[in-house]
């Protein structure tokens, strides 16, 4: 099971660093490491590599037959379901061999949404009649080792498409403009339908975030030098982008701010929000040169958001508040007010707030409205229809089969339609797509992922409630193949729990391989995350951090406790911030996990957070907390940072990656965690870094290459856990 003690880990050299903060001084020996451009920092960390490839070499064989698994249980050549807008409908294609998707179109079939099937999805592309490439990925990824697209946003005459690129993985974008051809390039529609033209308008530095005016003005978001999207700029087709005008600019480094377009197309969206408060501006899509006008002004504490409804009462917008802080609406509520009296002194109630339901986004369709909530840790779809008047006619929730699921709206591209495309699947069932009937209040399966040998009834889910130390509840999701594990056999229990972030139970192809080795596989939905509403939250971020990490200890223990697993064959995986969570329970409790996976690991946090140049830092005060000002926080978090906590123990085995080019945690916090552990821990177990030196927080790109990233991983896993002979 391990590798042969040759070869040996790199040791990175330790030099003293003092870090004062007031009265306190730590010192950090592996500061050096910080500095990105330094040789000696960049061959340390090809060292790491090399170590890493050697240390897993004796798993080649394994990792091959699991990405032969991963691969062979996909569809390689695939589409999606059609969605359908105006004379066309669109979907994405996935063809053998090829890295990244295929954006298409064709002429609508059908008149509604449920009509909209691909008579045969596997054929090659062009093969159906009409169809034409709107973007075709591959042709852009063509020469660079990492491609990403951040944005593809369709114009509303649909004769342009926008598109952002970043080739780094620094998610620092370039946007750009493309036509679509009527008819493929034979004239003909049955070619490969690549007829569109990239246009001249090349817009450089951009982030997340492109929404169309008109046919010919868009809006876009650019970061600053913190990575932070600070601006929201106007382009004009056929301009150069250095006449583009500055439309918004949100100078508090608190606030970020996102752009977007209503479903009825009549207004363009800019929210400036921070952790805890929003403000929302629109324009008008008829005056893209308008100023924006402000909805509700900004009060500290108080969230919104807003979506557009024209109907037979007028133009009214929904809002979708929290009331502000101490105003018991902190699960949120759904109100309702005219476009001419947009201000909060005008909204009218539509949906009460409720302490065991969080209602999280509203979709509007000219005679219905969509709410996205959580109810009893599941998201739920909740359909009202409207009267006339405008009052709500009917109120229901859409049926799911299963008791642990994950479902969310689709792409819906059409606002006067009386059906909804949703997604569904579960731990079990892979990913469908559904469209829904508001007025039968009926399902029709669209599109469901084929996975090739895969059979969902070998397979069983459940939820399960573990005891956290102060009493609380905290659920846990958990799948297995009972013909293929025995009691108390191997588990992977993930973990994430910021942010407000839910880890829902979904399906996954690369987890099949471990559940057919016998290793159950289970999700700890822990507070700080946002399954169970805005309390689970906040009882999990700031000065109550805390609770995040020993929720998860109390569902490892839970599992122990209740037979499922040992811990000498328990597993645990988390990234970025669940990376943190990765660092912090094994500081806490080293000897009750066997493997760990900490992806991208924010672990580092107290001297990240401190550094209000470094990106991202002071929007992430209001998660965290603020310890350059506040000396309770500064000591909290100093209890709890995974670097500054390592203790002389027998530690787990370890995989942890990093991205050099990752703007979210930078590459530094997971190689200083690796040099530290490896001089103060007292185990011999494998404890190896990969480093991405040419990509992002998200790791490589491409699907063929992510599945190779996934069964390195599993293979590790495997391995530890003893069963790399399987």
């Amino acid at each position: 099971m391990h590798p042969d003690p040759d070869p040996s880990p790199p040791t990175a050299a330790a030099r003293p660093h003092a870090l004062r903060h007031g009265d306190d001084e730590r010192v950090d020996p592996w500061f050096w490491l910080g500095q990105r451009d330094d040789a000696e920092v960049l061959a340390y960390l090809e060292a790491e590599n090399d170590y890493t490839t050697a240390a897993t070499a004796h798993l080649a064989a394994l990792r091959g037959r699991i990405y032969d698994e991963i691969v062979g249980r996909v569809q390689e050549t695939d589409a999606s379901s059609p969605t359908p807008k105006g004379p066309y409908e669109y979907f994405t294609r996935t063809v053998e061999g090829r890295q990244y998707a295929i954006h298409c179109r064709r002429p609508r079939v059908g008149a509604g949404a449920g009509a909209s099937v691909l008579p045969d999805p596997f054929a090659a592309p062009g093969a159906a009649a009409g169809e034409v490439i709107v973007l075709d990925e591959n042709d852009l990824a063509t020469g660079h080792d990492y491609f990403a697209v951040g944005d593809l946003v369709l114009c509303p005459d649909q004769r342009v498409v926008a598109l952002s690129t970043d080739v780094t993985g620094g998610e620092r974008y370039t946007l750009r403009f493309r036509t679509i051809a009527d008819r493929d390039s034979t004239g003909t529609g049955t070619g490969n339908g690549n007829g569109g033209t990239m246009l001249d308008d090349v817009v450089p530095d951009v982030y997340y975030g492109v929404a169309w005016a008109d046919d010919r003005t868009v809006l876009y978001t650019r970061p600053d030098d913190a990575m932070r999207p600070w601006q929201v700029w106007r382009h004009t087709l056929g301009t150069p982008a250095a006449d583009d005008a500055l439309v918004f600019q949100e100078d508090d480094d608190r606030f970020y701010v996102s752009v977007g377009r209503t479903s009825t197309g009549r207004y363009l969206v800019i929210t400036s929000a921070s952790k805890v408060t929003s403000e929302v501006w629109l324009v008008p899509t008829a005056d893209p040169t308008a100023a924006p006008v402000v909805v509700e002004p900004r009060a500290q504490g108080h969230e919104y958001h807003v979506e557009h409804h024209e109907g037979p009462v007028g133009d009214r917008l929904y809002v979708l508040t929290n009331g502000g802080t101490g105003a018991g609406a902190e699960n949120f509520a759904l109100m309702v007010t005219s476009t001419a009296t947009p201000g909060r002194a005008h909204w009218q109630p539509v949906i009460a707030a409720r302490p065991d339901v969080r209602l999280d986004d509203v979709d509007a369709f000219a005679r219905h409205l969509v709410i996205s909530q959580r109810g009893g840790g599941l998201e739920q779809l909740r359909v009202l229809r409207l009267a006339e008047d405008g009052s709500v006619a009917d109120d229901h929730l859409v049926e799911m089969p299963d008791a642990v699921y994950s479902a969310w709206t689709g792409s819906n591209l059409e606002y006067d339609t009386d059906v909804l495309r949703y997604q569904y699947m579960s731990l079990v069932a892979p990913a469908s797509a559904f469209d829904f009937d508001v007025t039968t209040r009926t399902s029709t399966l669209v599109k469901r992922q084929t996975v090739p040998g895969y059979d969902p009834s070998r397979y069983e889910s459940r939820r399960l409630w573990a005891t956290a130390s102060d009493g609380t509840q905290v659920p846990i999701s958990i799948v297995w193949r009972p013909d293929a594990r025995r009691d108390a056999g191997p588990l992977l229990l993930y973990g994430y729990g910021s942010y407000e972030v839910s880890i829902d139970p979904t399906f996954s192809v690369g987890r099949v391989s471990l559940l057919d080795r016998g290793v159950a596989f289970a999700i700890a939905h822990i507070r700080g995350g946002g399954e169970m509403g805005r309390a689970w939250y906040d009882d999990g971020k700031l000065l109550h951090k805390r609770n995040t990490f020993t929720d998860f200890v109390a569902c490892a223990d839970h599992l122990v406790a209740e037979g499922w697993t040992t811990p000498d064959q328990l597993a645990i995986r988390g990234g970025s911030a669940g990376g943190l969570l990765m660092g912090a329970v094994t500081n806490l409790r080293p000897e009750l996990f066997r493997v760990v996976v900490a992806e991208v690991p924010f672990v580092d946090c107290l001297t990240t957070i401190l550094d209000e140049s470094l990106p991202l830092t002071v929007t992430e005060w209001e998660e965290w907390g603020d310890p350059v000002h506040d000396p309770a926080v500064y000591d909290y978090m100093k209890s709890y940072s995974p670097y500054d906590n390592v203790v002389p123990a027998a530690y787990p085995a370890m995989l942890v990656t990093g991205g050099l080019n990752d703007p979210r945690v930078q590459y530094w916090e997971p190689a200083k965690w690796v040099a530290k552990l490896r001089t103060v821990r007292t185990d011999d177990r494998l404890l190896i870094l990969k480093m991405e030196m040419g990509a992002g927080h998200g790791g490589p790109s491409g699907r063929y290459e992510a599945w190779r990233d996934e069964a390195f991983v599993l293979a590790f896993v495997l391995d530890q856990l003893g069963l790399a002979g399987s």
